[in-house]
């Protein structure tokens, strides 16, 4: 969305760099899991025409010299940077077995080899999947669905962000699947074919699948870029970098006055879109526009006959209104098809993609960003720079 966006200026070249020949659409990963989607679309319907595209991944953004190292091609000079590295999961070392024994399903390479463990089980095979949030919730129907027997484990409560109407609803949907829900246990260990629990008992299984968190890449520590705690790029509330105002985030891996938006596509797509406007702002000599979305909540599909709609406050809280049901699931499969829709239209005709604005944000909770300046005119522009594990982008302007 940002690589698009900034072909507003017919005086900037715009490069993606990506790890991946193909576009991941992380939304229905467990699809993929089940059989049901291939969950990749290709970057040619998607790029706006001049868009360069190398696959290849950045390993760290020197921001002295103004370059992004690549794992393989050589080094690209920079204007500006935007870092889109997105987010990732991995089983956490600190519970035994978990990093040897539980799949991960964040990211396509997981999604995939987790897909052939699954399309090799017998019908009716249990399978358990660590950790109630959205994506725990999608993967825990999208099984059950298709007939096998799914325990998921919640570690403390089933759909964190779901208000207590939508968490009942969604527990109610689970049941009729057959989900078995332990929502107070926590994982301890993880075996070949079993979990340990907090409270002490054993839950055999065939397969483990652990969706209990995001993570993000290390390219901006590993950049001497100041990050958060969990690694995502400190920025001011116009996406600037708060150690260099070359260097802007979006996505997930963007943390705004350290108090970062929520990890969902319905967050990045805007936060891509004001990341490029901040940098068509540099460029011009204008004064960027702070982060203005709003949430409208969140469509989790339960499998491919019934979801739920949580309605948001715009600053992404959720109220006691929810919507589940038959009529949800062709809304979830609307929203998912808007997401490339909307990528597509912007490729065509940038600067025509919008969205919703009027969610409040907090005080700034980090130091402010260096003085900015515009660089100097005549321009051409390129994006770049990734982590090596998952889809994302990065752009940067170069004279």
């Amino acid at each position: 969305m940002a690589a698009n966006r900034l072909r507003t200026r017919a005086d900037i070249a715009v490069t993606l760099i990506n790890p991946r020949a193909e576009f991941v659409e992380r939304i229905p990963l467990h699809q993929l899991v089940a059989g049901n989607d291939d969950a990749v679309a290709d970057y040619d319907q998607l790029l706006g025409a001049g868009i360069a595209l190398i696959v290849d991944a950045a390993v760290r953004i020197d921001t002295d010299r103004r370059v992004v190292e690549l794992l393989y091609g050589a080094p690209l000079s920079y204007d500006f940077v935007i870092y889109a590295v997105g987010s990732t999961a991995e089983p956490p070392a600190s519970i035994p077995g978990a990093r040897e024994f539980a799949y991960p399903v964040a990211e396509l390479e997981h999604a995939r080899r987790l897909r052939v463990v699954v399309a090799d089980l017998p019908p009716g095979a249990a399978i358990t999947v660590v950790g109630a949030g959205l994506t725990g919730i999608e993967t825990a129907s999208e099984l059950a669905e298709n007939g096998y027997r799914v325990t998921l484990v919640c570690g403390g409560q089933l759909g964190p962000y779901l208000s207590t109407r939508g968490r009942r609803s969604v527990a109610k949907v689970l049941r009729k699947l057959g989900v078995h829900i332990l929502e107070a246990p926590a994982v301890t260990k993880v075996t070949a074919d079993a979990v340990v629990l907090s409270d002490g008992s054993e839950h055999p299984t065939s397969v483990t699948i652990w969706t209990a968190g995001f993570a993000v890449p290390a390219l901006a520590a590993a950049s001497g870029l100041r990050t958060d705690d969990v690694g995502r790029l400190l920025t001011d509330e116009t996406l600037t970098s708060i150690d260099d105002d070359r260097v802007l985030a979006a996505g997930d891996s963007a943390s705004p006055s350290g108090v970062p938006l929520r990890m969902s596509c319905q967050m990045a797509g805007p936060l891509g879109m004001t990341a490029a406007e901040t940098v068509l702002s540099r460029v011009a000599g204008t004064t960027p526009a702070v982060i203005d979305q709003a949430s409208f909540g969140a469509c989790v599909s339960l499998g491919r006959r019934s979801g739920i709609v949580q309605f948001a406050h715009k600053d992404d809280r959720a109220i006691d209104l929810s919507s589940t049901g038959r009529l949800v699931a062709p809304i979830k499969e609307a929203v998912c098809r808007s997401t490339l829709w909307s990528l597509r239209r912007e490729a065509r005709r940038p600067g025509s993609a919008f969205w919703f604005k009027g969610g409040r944000r907090p005080a700034a909770a980090v130091p402010d960003a260096p003085e900015q300046e515009a660089p100097n005119l005549p321009l051409c522009g390129r994006s770049a720079g990734c982590g090596p594990d998952i889809s994302n982008l990065a752009a940067h302007v170069e004279p």
